[in-house]
């Protein structure tokens, strides 16, 4: 079964629930970007506005405001640095250029070998352990410069 028909059958799960259309929407683009590689693509923002019987424009909308959602491709890793102030005194600096180092990328790019995209956020809640990053739904705090490699290492896996 194709993607898009995955998805729309998910969908019409969820509409099975009774659940609020807000709520359904939110909870589509969660499954769209679980089948889609961590991204949203226009096939499936198309499929879900008429799944939901709303305008795309309302998708992508929704799919823009939140930074969990991305239209454009992402590597299958997340890694959100936080850059609130109290990440940002211990350390925040240093542990952004390692990250910038061994990933060869900046903020919003993807590794070449589409492993990885880094990007900032704010707040991740978790401040009496900063420095903190968050790796798909891991959080790492406590951060050093030298911990890092090992982190990034752990979901690298095998491949170099």
């Amino acid at each position: 079964m194709e993607k898009v028909e995955i998805l729309r059958s998910r969908i019409k799960e969820v509409k099975s629930k009774q659940v609020e259309k807000g709520d359904m929407i939110l909870s589509s683009l969660h499954l769209a970007q679980e089948l889609f590689e961590n991204s949203i693509p226009l096939e499936a923002a198309e499929a879900m506005a008429e799944e939901l019987d709303v305008k795309i424009e309302r998708i992508y909308e929704i799919a823009t405001f939140y930074s969990m959602y991305s239209t454009k491709p992402r590597g299958k890793h997340l890694i959100r640095l936080c850059e609130s102030l109290p990440c940002h005194v211990v350390e925040g600096p240093q542990i952004e250029q390692k990250l910038k180092d061994i990933l060869k990328i900046d903020f919003g790019q993807t590794t070449k070998d589409g492993l990885f995209t880094l990007e900032q956020t704010s707040c991740l809640g978790i401040c009496g352990v900063g420095p903190v990053m968050m790796i798909d739904g891991d959080a790492y705090g406590n951060l050093t410069v030298e911990s890092i490699e090992g982190i990034i290492e752990k979901y690298r896996g095998d491949r170099k």
